[in-house]
């Protein structure tokens, strides 16, 4: 398993999401994700939505993943604008 495969995988099960996924072991995975669905919901069924994208391979190809999930607002509200007017 790979972080693109990963990618992938996250973004079909959560269409419309801004995905992107780190790891170099090949087992231990970093990713941030950004979706309108996590709307109204707590972490841990945020957590749940992107584990569903991966069914049984969590626990078996993939031994751990690292997760951000985040709203586009929420994500929105990080960055910080390149120039600010007034």
């Amino acid at each position: 398993m790979n972080p693109d495969s990963i990618r992938q995988l996250i973004e079909q099960g959560l269409p419309g999401a801004q995905v992107e996924v780190s790891g170099e072991d090949g087992v231990h995975f970093e990713a941030s994700v950004v979706s309108e669905r996590f709307a109204g919901l707590l972490p841990l069924a945020r957590h749940r939505l992107v584990y569903a994208t991966l069914g049984e391979r969590m626990g078996g190809e993939i031994h751990a993943l690292a997760l951000r999930t985040l709203t586009p607002e929420e994500a929105g509200g990080m960055v910080k604008p390149a120039s600010m007017s007034g």
